[in-house]
């Protein structure tokens, strides 16, 4: 039985795509390893990891069983009032990965939910410490955190996607992007913006919250590690708690376990998700320290206002557990480290064409910023035509492969790259 295309393009909503115009939709019936099979046969490559979430490739033996195997016991219990040893097992291993003094984990079940339970943990810590003025957010621009409400308002909100939504969002502050690159010392001056509103605001600020060392959905835009040593100093000196959003950065993406590691900084919340399960279900984690736990305990309502109904699902918490194991294995730092050679290797001739205007390539992350934007509908056929499978935005075209890929496969996806922007 074919899927039916025509029912898809007049009912079904896709993400960032009109009703009335739609962008084509491929259809999937299979998928393994680093391959996606299309109903008429057509392999492709997956540049994308299923929007970054898709670790160790598709139909993975050892994630399959432990998915399995958990189906087998139970699928899902509420969360409150009860737990089990798959979110026992994650938790413990979430508070060994992270800095040390991260203690306490709150599961959700998406990184846009993990955000704004940061959020509102930050906003109820200050409550608890009997400063509830302290309720509004510096974020930076270029930033990007998520879809839902609170989660919209610290986004960019004049370049960013959600800037048709500025005049109904709470309203936070945002300090100019970081300009110093990666690799590089701080550029004098780049932190000026984030340093004036910091110590003008700080009596009204509950939280810093950025994305360390890539701003992914802004612009895939990579800096430089002594930033997030100025905003850290800057957070401790003014009282201003930091949250670092490492859904997109974490677990081995940029080539450290955490996009803070590359700085050394420690946070007193941050927010995992994406990769946690390898691709396989949603899940998402925010993690504190002990004193914003029992901050939040000593407000008014004496616990944290949130709980979402599949809270700590089993089956995610068992897939994620495989997940991590795998990763723990160390395998991941190798293979991070081949592709990022491999990408500065094979992009990098895309620097002399007319049409781009910078090659950035940063742990598992390849980008080619081109001087104008993408015609979305164009490069997307071009790329199914190629045998790759690379969704660019803007003015970017980019992959993050699953780690587990292979030489070849990974030179085809990036010929597609410089072939694309060759034609733009």
């Amino acid at each position: 039985m074919n899927i039916d295309l025509e029912f898809d393009r007049n009912h079904i909503w896709h993400p960032y795509t009109s009703t009335t115009d739609p962008l084509p939709c491929f259809p999937v019936v299979a998928a393994e390893g680093v391959h996606i099979k299309l109903e008429d046969g057509t392999t492709l490559i997956d540049g994308m990891s299923s929007w970054w979430s898709v670790l160790h490739g598709y139909n993975h033996p050892e994630l399959n069983t432990a998915l399995q195997q958990q189906l087998d016991k139970v699928a899902h219990v509420m969360f409150g009032g009860l737990t089990h040893q798959p979110a026992v097992d994650l938790c413990k291993t979430l508070v060994n990965l992270t800095p040390p003094n991260l203690t306490k984990v709150f599961l959700s079940d998406s990184g846009s939910v993990a955000v704004e339970v940061a959020m509102k943990m930050a906003i109820q810590y200050w409550h608890g410490k009997q400063r509830p003025h302290k309720q509004r957010f510096l974020s930076l621009e270029r930033g990007y955190h998520g879809d839902t409400i609170g989660a919209m308002s610290v986004c960019d909100p004049i370049t960013g996607m959600h800037s048709l939504f500025s005049d109904t969002l709470s309203q936070q502050f945002f300090a100019k992007a970081p300009q110093s690159p990666y690799g590089q010392p701080l550029l004098e001056g780049d932190l000026d913006s984030f340093e004036s509103l910091i110590k003008q605001h700080h009596d009204e600020l509950a939280a810093v919250i950025l994305e360390p060392i890539v701003q992914g959905a802004g612009g895939m835009r990579f800096y430089s590690a002594d930033y997030l040593t100025g905003v850290e100093r800057l957070c401790r000196q003014y009282q201003v708690l930091l949250i670092c959003d490492e859904i997109a950065t974490g677990l081995g993406r940029t080539g450290t376990w955490f996009g803070l590691d590359h700085a050394n900084i420690t946070p007193d919340i941050i927010t995992l998700g994406k990769t946690l399960t390898g691709g396989y279900i949603t899940l998402a984690a925010t993690l504190c320290s002990d004193d914003i736990a029992t901050g939040i305990c000593d407000s008014k309502a004496g616990v944290f206002m949130h709980g979402p109904t599949y809270m700590g699902n089993p089956l995610a918490c068992a897939v994620a557990n495989k997940s991590l194991e795998i990763l723990q294995r160390n395998e991941w730092q190798d293979q991070v480290r081949a592709i990022e050679s491999q990408l500065n290797r094979e992009l990098f001739e895309a620097q002399q064409l007319p049409s781009v205007k910078e090659v950035r390539v940063l742990g598992s992350i390849g980008v080619i910023e081109l001087h104008k934007p993408v015609d979305m509908a164009k490069l997307q056929q071009f790329f199914v035509e190629q045998g790759v499978w690379i969704r660019p935005f803007g003015r970017q075209i980019y992959i993050m492969p699953p780690y587990v890929i292979d030489s070849e496969s990974l030179s085809k996806l990036t010929r597609a790259m410089i072939s694309a922007a060759k034609m733009s």
